[in-house]
C-alpha cells in the first residue's frame, strides 16, 4: 500500500503537476526523494505545522529544518535545493533570452528572478554595454551593509575591470516591502557619484521583495525611515 500510494503520488504530479497539490502533498512527494522506506505525509505535515507555509519551509534555516523530528542531513538539504534550483533555472532562463535592459520593468523582473529563495540582504550590480546588453552580474554584498565605502570600491573596481558602460543595482528586502529606507537614498546617490568618476552611468537602483520591486531613483516612490541597505 505504502509504494501503491508513492506511485499514484507521481502519477499524479507527472499527470497534473503540483498546482492542484496542497502544501503538505508538494513536501511529501519531495521527501519521497530522500527518506525511501518511511512515510513522508505525517512528516510534511509536521513541517508545515512548524513553519506555517510552504514557502517558509524552503526558506527555514538548515538547522531549523534538523529540529524537526525525522528531518536529517539529507532531507534538509534537499529541501534547501529548492529555492536555490528554481533561482537558478529562472537565471538560465534570462540568459537564453539574451534581455536588453533599457526598461525598468526588465530590470525588475531579472532581478526578482535573481532574489529567488534568498532570504539574507544581497547587494547585486548589473554592468551593462552601450547597447544596454549585460555584461555581467555580480554579487557585491551578502548582509547588511553599515558602511557603503566597501560597497563602494567593490562596485567600482567590477565596473572598472567590466569596461561597462551602464549599470544597474539592486539589493533585496528579505522580509519586508519594496520600499526604500531615506538611508537607501543616500546610498544611491554616493554610488552614483562614484561610478560617474568612473564614466560609468547608474540607470536604476532596485530594491527587491518577493516578486515586487521598485526603482530607488524613481522620485515618486515612498521611502521609509529604516535603515537597509
Amino acid at each position: 500500500m505504502h509504494e501503491n500510494h508513492r506511485d499514484r503520488v507521481k502519477k499524479r504530479f507527472l499527470e497534473e503537476g503540483l498546482d492542484n497539490f496542497e502544501p503538505h502533498n508538494v513536501l511529501e512527494l519531495l521527501l519521497f526523494y530522500a527518506i525511501p522506506q518511511k512515510d513522508t505525509n505525517e512528516l510534511a505535515h509536521l513541517l508545515i505545522d512548524r513553519f506555517g507555509s510552504l514557502d517558509k519551509v524552503f526558506d527555514a534555516p538548515i538547522e531549523e529544518l534538523k529540529k524537526v523530528p525525522g528531518i536529517k542531513d539529507h532531507s534538509a538539504t534537499l529541501i534547501k535545493m529548492i529555492p536555490a534550483l528554481a533561482r537558478r533555472y529562472a537565471v538560465e532562463q534570462n540568459n537564453k533570452q539574451e534581455l536588453v535592459f533599457n526598461n525598468i520593468d526588465t530590470m525588475g523582473q531579472y532581478f526578482v528572478s535573481r532574489y529567488i529563495g534568498v532570504n539574507v540582504e544581497t547587494v547585486l550590480l548589473l554592468l551593462l554595454d552601450n547597447k544596454f546588453n549585460a555584461i555581467d552580474c555580480v554579487k557585491i554584498h551578502e548582509g547588511s551593509v553599515n558602511s557603503c565605502e566597501i560597497t563602494v570600491r567593490k562596485l567600482t573596481e567590477h565596473a572598472f575591470r567590466s569596461q561597462a558602460s551602464m549599470a544597474v543595482l539592486a539589493h533585496n528586502h528579505p522580509s519586508g516591502l519594496a520600499i526604500p529606507s531615506s538611508a537607501d537614498l543616500y546610498t544611491t546617490q554616493q554610488l552614483r557619484t562614484a561610478l560617474n568618476f568612473l564614466g560609468v552611468k547608474l540607470l536604476a537602483h532596485i530594491v527587491v521583495a518577493g516578486e515586487n520591486y521598485t526603482d530607488i531613483m524613481n522620485p515618486h516612490v515612498p521611502v521609509s525611515d529604516e535603515r537597509d541597505l
